[in-house]
């Protein structure tokens, strides 16, 4: 099972990129985040002529996560993280696809720092370490996967002098993350690739692609019980060389039966 996340940066404008990836790399499921569109504007025929059904929950101009599972249907248990009903953000979804329990996640960028976008990043990071909890406590075989926004090292960045200020590397959100790790989640990326470890996310400045300057945003958490289930974890870095391509490229995992 090849379960993948994707920060697609636009599922309109790069539908193409994403369907050339579908077609080329065939992965069982799919996370994700940046759809910046709602309601019908979603490409859905185009996504179940490749081969997938998909779930989602949209918002205009930004945000936006899905789920796609090729050859079935996801079958959603939340489109939110629960602890903060006024937040209107898309930026979590979960459903079930054979038999595991899948989430699309888009945490806060956070930026600036410091200010309120940084402290509603800390505050949503609180409420997904919280519900990571409780899908621990009741031992439901997960993966947690999207575009974190968080640099859990400086050995993820190809250097740190120019992003000390920046939310994507401030100690709080790192710590966080290790936080959530210490609940006995495996960083698929990390676990197989210690050193160095993949980038998935390169600019669209300064030919950050071409002096490969690029970052690890992306994870895939999985559960204790998936652990002696993986089987390998990449980085399909040749999507970020294409045409109009996203900053980030997809990163996954494969579990074995």
């Amino acid at each position: 099972m090849k379960i993948a996340t994707y920060n697609i940066n636009n599922v309109v404008r790069r539908l193409p990129n994403l369907l050339a990836w579908l077609e080329r790399e065939r992965p069982d499921v799919v996370c994700l985040q940046e759809l910046k569109t709602v309601g019908p504007a979603f490409p859905l025929e185009a996504i179940r002529a490749a081969g997938y059904g998909a779930a989602w929950v949209g918002q205009k101009s930004w945000n936006g996560v899905a789920i796609l599972a090729r050859g079935s249907e996801p079958l959603v248990t939340r489109t939110a993280l629960p602890g903060e009903p006024e937040d209107v953000q898309a930026r979590y979804i979960e459903a079930a696809v054979e038999g595991v329990l899948i989430a699309s996640i888009y945490l806060p960028n956070g930026n600036p720092w410091p200010g309120p976008k940084f402290d509603y990043k800390l505050r949503w990071f609180e409420r997904l370490i919280a519900h990571a909890a409780e899908l621990k406590r009741v031992g439901v075989p997960a993966v947690l996967a999207g575009d974190y926004n968080v640099v859990p090292t400086d050995a993820d960045i190809y250097s740190t002098r120019s992003w000390s200020k920046n939310a994507l590397l401030r100690a709080e959100p790192r710590a966080q993350y290790q936080r959530l790790l210490a609940q006995g989640w495996t960083d698929a990326l990390a676990a197989l690739h210690p050193a160095p470890p993949p980038w998935t996310f390169w600019q669209h400045l300064r030919n950050a692609w071409e002096r490969d300057a690029g970052l690890r945003l992306d994870h895939l958490l999985i559960s204790e019980s998936l652990a002696p289930r993986l089987r390998g974890a990449g980085v399909d870095r040749w999507t970020r060389g294409e045409p109009d391509a996203s900053d980030h490229a997809p990163a996954w995992v494969l579990l074995g039966g």
